[in-house]
């Protein structure tokens, strides 16, 4: 009988789960809540517990798996399978993952970085294409990212694949970091709606968007495509501002590393078609001659699944 994996997607808010095959097809799939309270002790024994439960319901055992594959934040230690400061699940101490799951599930786990599990993902089964050569950006809350070299993530010595941090504006926004002009200070989520704010005080012309900001109103990332994208003159200036800084990025990552494909994912990436065409634009202005031919940009994929499909790939290792 072949043997399956589980990957398991640690989020802030839900911890998602799935059993795939050992080629990555998603068999079961599940999440529960993510219970930070009490500093985060209960999420390891929740997700033990949620394991346990759901191998019991379809009626399987330990030995029927090669592993199971965790994506978290924070600082991960590979070797060691320990996370420290993921400040959104209230872990501030030292937290031994690797040994209290192996020890509750009987399974053998491994675990990285979200992103960089991610990016796994999308290599493995979406937009990457099984590539060697691969680089994510996922835009979110914030802007993270993964590296896939040689068919390996890149892990440096201890923080590769910080894409979010690359500085496209010296001198500018004040980043979560320290640093001023990080690329999460302009393309995030938050980032888009920072530059739209900036943007609007010294727009004069006709702009509902310019009205929503002015009233006070709440305004997302979202709101900011759609506007420009009916051609709002103030939204499709932020717009074109944000690509430029992310096809700046896209053209310093594809210069450095000259990836079949730098893919971007993550929630501002549903801006499909609309968001690529512009950044690309820029990519290509800032590209090395021969990484502009060579390189492609892509749209993510597989969505929320990404997680759990790149987690489970950790857990190939063990064949």
């Amino acid at each position: 009988m072949d043997k399956k994996l589980i990957g398991v997607d640690l989020g802030g808010t839900t911890i998602k789960f799935a059993i795939l095959t050992a080629e990555g097809e998603i068999q079961q799939k599940w999440s529960i809540e993510t219970n930070i309270l009490d500093e985060g002790t209960h999420i390891v024994p929740d997700i033990i517990s949620s394991i346990n439960h759901h191998l019991k319901l379809y009626n399987m055992q330990p030995e029927q798996f090669i592993g199971i594959g965790m994506g978290s934040p924070g600082t991960v230690d590979l070797e060691a399978g320990t996370v420290i400061g993921a400040y959104n699940l209230n872990w501030k101490t030292l937290q031994q993952i690797k040994k209290e799951i192996e020890k509750g599930t009987s399974i053998r786990f491994a675990i990285d970085n979200d992103a960089n599990v991610a990016a796994l993902g999308e290599r493995w089964k979406g937009a990457g294409e099984n590539d060697n050569e691969v680089a994510f950006i996922t835009l979110g809350t914030g802007v993270g990212g993964g590296l896939v070299s040689n068919g390996k993530l890149l892990h440096g010595v201890k923080a590769a694949g910080e894409v979010g941090h690359m500085i496209v504006k010296p001198n500018g926004y004040l980043c979560t970091c320290g640093n001023h002009g990080c690329l999460e200070t302009y393309a995030s989520a938050t980032g888009i709606v920072r530059v739209a704010r900036d943007f609007a005080e010294e727009f004069a012309g006709s702009s509902k968007l310019k009205q929503m900001l002015d009233d006070g109103q709440e305004i997302t990332s979202k709101i900011v495509f759609e506007l420009a994208k009916k051609n709002d003159l103030l939204g499709k200036r932020v717009v074109e501002q944000v690509c430029y800084y992310l096809g700046l990025a896209c053209a310093n990552l594809g210069n450095l590393l000259n990836p079949s494909y730098i893919v971007i994912g993550g929630g501002v990436s549903a801006a499909g078609e609309f968001l690529l065409k512009r950044v690309d634009k820029y990519f290509r202005e800032f590209a090395f001659p021969v990484v502009e031919k060579t390189t492609t940009l892509k749209l993510a994929q597989l969505g929320n699944e990404a997680g759990v499909i790149g987690a489970a790939s950790l857990a190939l290792t063990f064949e």
